[in-house]
């Protein structure tokens, strides 16, 4: 091999070792993030209507605290806004440290917060100030991780890498739940409900390294600095940072927003009705509208079907590079909607084994829609309004699915006395995604798989 040859694989050596630390980055990153945003919701449906509302019946202070999950989530799109404006202009790199910090902090501040009976309405109005912040950091969050590592992938690799952002959501979830099985179990109930609960809040201590090494190791995305190189030549008539990204995206691409947020409406709609309603709704006494299941018991089943979610994910991503995006997500949705009326047959028998076998079958819907996601999203969008457009139909779905789908699951079961309004409302969310899906142009075609200089997009599908 000449000198130049010997040069050249080295160069292709160091840069696959350095896209192969980019990928760990992000998925211990996004892990730890998605985290600190879960554990809320498991808190929320164990004990923070005992600590924060505990002068009101249990099906009050369920739904406020349901509440305060939800406000993560209307929270969201506005981090998204601003993330994604100045993701735009300044970098991918810089609005995700931002993120993960302000994300890190408000998670353990909340482990802090002493209880209403302690500082009064004090408590739920810091833990709403503390959760509105952890919203704004997740909405912001899932771009920058999404694009860094897209936008940094081999054009034929752009669905693998991207899986590494989406499997943070059932790892953190993971995560969470080993965190509060542990502290359940290991404590009585009292010493639970009073600091046992705080420890997995302040465990998010541990995004400073992670934050520390993104910092220092990790570059932004090829695409955005190519996009920066040619601003410095805009008088010769090349592209620009957009001045006002989130403007020119909503102008020029709502229709893609809007179904890009529908995309997640059947994936998001099971997801946290399985997480967090379900958790609620099975371990709450019979006389209590509940089940009266063991809230670990649930919890171990939520963690078994977490771990493998991952796997499917991750599979669904890079056949994604193979066949295409549309076609796992259109797959997905159709077991959503197959699936909606038998969760709930399965997991009403109180039987822990049918409730593993009707998590684990809405887990894999979920995740063959999901997997493809973040390519798909981001492939939808040109460059100068990657961050905007993507992270604004991503969120718009956090806010209009996410945070309410165990209030109206809480809602529907206390109206009903019934679980069938709520898979009826799981297979509506459903279809919506199908639907978005079939609609929405494929953005990785026959055409670009097989031409291996093309790059999968809008304009190259167009």
């Amino acid at each position: 091999m000449t000198q130049t040859g010997e040069i050249g694989a080295a160069d292709a050596a160091e840069k696959k070792r350095s896209h192969a630390k980019l990928l760990t980055a992000g998925l211990i990153g996004s892990s730890i993030e998605w985290y600190d945003f879960f554990v809320y919701g498991t808190a929320a449906a164990l004990v923070f209507d005992k600590v924060f509302f505990p002068n009101v019946s249990p099906l009050i202070g369920t739904l406020l605290a349901f509440s305060t999950f939800a406000v993560g989530f209307i929270a969201r799109p506005l981090g998204g806004i601003l993330a994604g404006h100045y993701g735009d202009k300044i970098g991918r790199k810089p609005m995700l440290i931002w993120c993960l910090t302000a994300m890190g902090v408000a998670t353990f501040l909340i482990g802090c917060l002493p209880s209403a009976a302690v500082i009064g309405s004090a408590a739920p109005i810091l833990l709403v100030i503390l959760r509105f912040v952890q919203g704004l950091a997740c909405g912001g969050q899932w771009g920058g991780v999404v694009l860094l590592l897209t936008e940094s992938a081999g054009p034929k690799r752009r669905g693998f890498a991207g899986t590494f952002g989406q499997m943070g959501v059932p790892l953190g979830l993971v995560m969470g739940n080993v965190m509060m099985i542990v502290m359940n179990a290991a404590l009585s109930d009292a010493d639970f409900l009073s600091w046992g609960w705080r420890v997995p809040f302040w465990a998010s201590a541990a995004l400073v390294p992670v934050v520390m090494y993104i910092h220092h190791k990790v570059e932004d995305s090829p695409e955005f600095l190519a996009l920066q190189k040619e601003i410095a030549e805009k008088n010769r008539g090349k592209a620009q940072v957009a001045q006002a990204p989130l403007s020119e995206a909503l102008r020029k691409h709502w229709r893609k927003i809007v179904l890009g947020a529908g995309l997640l409406a059947g994936t998001n709609s099971a997801f946290y009705v399985s997480i967090a309603g379900f958790v609620s709704y099975g371990s709450k006494k019979p006389a209590d509208g509940g089940l009266g299941m063991s809230s670990n018991t649930i919890l171990m089943c939520v963690l078994f079907t977490s771990i493998l979610m991952p796997l499917v994910i991750l599979a669904a991503g890079a056949v994604s590079d193979r066949v295409g995006r549309r076609p796992l997500i259109l797959v997905g949705a159709a077991v959503l909607v197959a699936w909606a009326f038998p969760f709930f047959l399965l997991a009403n028998t109180t039987n822990a084994a049918l409730l593993v076998i009707a998590m684990l079958v809405s887990s894999i819907g979920q995740a063959l829609t999901y997997g493809p996601l973040a390519s798909f999203m981001a492939e939808l969008f040109e460059p100068r309004v990657r961050y905007s457009g993507a992270s604004m139909a991503y969120q718009l779905a956090a806010v209009g699915v996410s945070g309410v789908a165990p209030l109206i699951m809480t809602w529907i079961i206390a109206e009903t006395a019934s679980t069938t309004g709520v898979s009826v409302y799981l297979g509506a969310m459903a279809v919506i995604t199908f639907l978005s899906a079939y609609f929405l142009t494929e953005t990785n075609p026959k055409a670009v798989r097989e031409d291996p200089n093309a790059v999968p997009g809008i304009a190259a599908a167009a």
